[in-house]
């Protein structure tokens, strides 16, 4: 997943929307949308899943304080370890639906620009059309 998200993103890096038609435009505006909204659904999980791995980290941890067990605190250990990756693909999904929230803002305003539609729309701190 991490691949795919960094090759959007330099694609999306990669293209002039200035310099776009209206028609073009609007097809990738909606392309945007339909991938922004498949890399949400991504981060919606892996939040899920990340929550769930801290969380049982967390009890993990209180039992092996109470209750001393060795095998306790090697189930803490093993959460632990496990959650560190979670932690790092979440960090890089929620970034990655950040950075194409700017490109599907910037895509908007251009095509407004090009409809000569006087709105101010700017989320968004990249350049403006």
């Amino acid at each position: 997943m991490e691949k795919r998200i960094k090759k959007y993103l330099l694609f999306l890096e990669n293209l002039k929307f200035e310099e776009m038609e209206a028609p073009e435009l609007e097809r990738v505006r909606s392309e945007m949308e339909r991938q922004i909204g498949f890399f949400q659904h991504e981060r919606l999980i892996h939040l899920i899943v990340t929550v769930t791995f801290a969380l049982l980290t967390l009890i993990s941890l209180f039992a092996s304080i109470f209750s001393q067990e060795l095998m306790c605190a090697a189930l803490t250990l093993l959460l632990f370890i496990l959650l560190i990756p979670y932690i790092r693909h979440y960090y890089i999904l929620e970034n990655s639906v950040q950075k194409m929230y700017g490109y599907y803002d910037l895509a908007v305003r251009c095509l407004y620009n090009k409809h000569e539609v006087n709105i101010k729309y700017c989320f968004s701190e990249k350049e403006s059309c």
